[in-house]
C-alpha cells in the first residue's frame, strides 16, 4: 500500500471485527460453533442446522438485524451472547494493530471505533482486548438504529463527532460498508487484505486501497 498522507488526515474511523480484531472468532462462531449448538439443542443434523442459519442470515444481510444478538436469540431460541462467551478465548488483535493505534494517537488524530456489532458483542470484545485506551469514542451502529451500510448512519455520526469527510481516513473489511462511506464522500478509504487470518485473502478488485500490515502505514 502507499504511504498514507497523514498530514492531511484529522480523523481516523476504524471498524472492529476483521479490521482491528481477527475475524476468525466471528466466522468460527457463526459458521461452525452456532450450527453445532443448534443441532445439539434441536436434534437435527449439522448440515440442516447450518443450512437454516445460512438461510436466515441471507434474509437480513445488510440490515441491523444481521448484527443484532437479541434478534438471533429470539429467532433461534439460543442464548447467543452466552455461546459467544464459550469461545471468547479466540478473540484477538490483528497483527500490529496496537502499534498502529499507538502511532495515530501519538500524532494527535481523532480516533473513533465504529462497528455494526451489537452492544453485547462489543462489550464482550472490550472485556477480552484493551480497546478503550486507544479511542476518543467507541460507537455501535445500534446506537443510531442504522447500520454503516446506511447513509443515515454517516449523517448521525458526523453530527455527533463532527468529522470532515475530506480529512477522514476510514478502514473496514466490508465492501458494502466501504461503498457506503465512499457515497458519503469520505476521502481516504482502505480495506484489509486478510480480515480472517485463517482464511484466504479477500478480493478487492482494486476499488479501494489495501492494508496488508498496519506497520507499513507509516
Amino acid at each position: 500500500m502507499m504511504l498514507l498522507p497523514w498530514s492531511e488526515i484529522e480523523t481516523v474511523l476504524l471498524d472492529m471485527d476483521g479490521t482491528l480484531l481477527d475475524l476468525h472468532f466471528d466466522n468460527y462462531f457463526w459458521l461452525e460453533y452456532l450450527p453445532h449448538c443448534y443441532c445439539k439443542a434441536y436434534k437435527v443434523s449439522y448440515s440442516q442446522a447450518k443450512a437454516l442459519i445460512d438461510q436466515e442470515c441471507k434474509k437480513v444481510q445488510g440490515t441491523l438485524d444481521w448484527y443484532c444478538l437479541d434478534y438471533w436469540t429470539k429467532l433461534l431460541g439460543l442464548p447467543i451472547i452466552e455461546l459467544k462467551q464459550d469461545i471468547a478465548n479466540r478473540i484477538q488483535w490483528r497483527k500490529n494493530t496496537e502499534l498502529f493505534l499507538a502511532r495515530i494517537n501519538e500524532m494527535g488524530k481523532q480516533v473513533v471505533l465504529i462497528t455494526n456489532a451489537h452492544p453485547s458483542s462489543l462489550a464482550l470484545k472490550r472485556s477480552k482486548v484493551n480497546l478503550d485506551p486507544w479511542f476518543d469514542t467507541i460507537l455501535s451502529a445500534h446506537d443510531y438504529g442504522y447500520p454503516k451500510e446506511s447513509q443515515i448512519f454517516w449523517a448521525r455520526l458526523q453530527q455527533q463527532i463532527g468529522f470532515n469527510p475530506e480529512k477522514t481516513l476510514f478502514i473496514d473489511d466490508s465492501l458494502s460498508v466501504l461503498k457506503s462511506a465512499q457515497e458519503y464522500k469520505i476521502k481516504y478509504i482502505y480495506t484489509v487484505l486478510e480480515p480472517d487470518t485463517q482464511q484466504k485473502p479477500q478480493k478487492n478488485n482494486n476499488e479501494f486501497g489495501i492494508i496488508k500490515d498496519y506497520a507499513n502505514c507509516f
